[in-house]
């Protein structure tokens, strides 16, 4: 990565971007959180199927956000960002928390990294992954209970 010339500006706007679309996630603002993604934005998200694209983010947003009781708690631990001027991807460790309106609590890490893209001088994302280990022992289940 040493011949890519960095952006120390744009890489302080996109934790400031990636902030924000935490915020929107937390209040369960629909319209908040889209507005941080490009049209036809790319994500392989936790949720079935393997690949959403576009307004299908929108529609598990929408389907998602009425099963939790309260605010969603999201953190983005050890943030790494690289950046140029028009082009970025940002990793880290998510923590997800909450109460769901079942009464059952959530409290579970996994694996975030957000590509984004300056569109009309905003920085969008146009690319999203999130993904939990799983356990190779056979039994194929997902390491929910691992830890930073």
């Amino acid at each position: 990565m040493s011949n890519i010339e960095r952006d120390p500006g744009s890489e302080k706007a996109i934790r400031e971007r990636v902030e924000s679309w935490q915020k929107s996630l937390r209040a369960k603002d629909v319209d908040g959180v889209m507005s941080h993604y490009a049209p036809g934005a790319l994500s392989f998200d936790l949720a079935p199927p393997l690949t959403h694209r576009g307004g299908e983010i929108r529609k598990g947003l929408e389907a998602w956000f009425p099963t939790w009781d309260g605010p969603i708690g999201h953190e983005l631990r050890d943030l790494a960002v690289t950046a140029t001027s028009d082009l970025a991807f940002a990793h880290g460790l998510s923590r997800l928390t909450g109460k769901r309106t079942d009464g059952e609590r959530t409290d579970v890490w996994f694996r975030t990294t957000i590509c984004l893209r300056k569109v009309a001088g905003d920085w969008s994302i146009v690319h999203e992954h999130t993904s939990v280990p799983f356990y190779m022992d056979g039994s194929y289940r997902a390491a929910v209970d691992l830890h930073p």
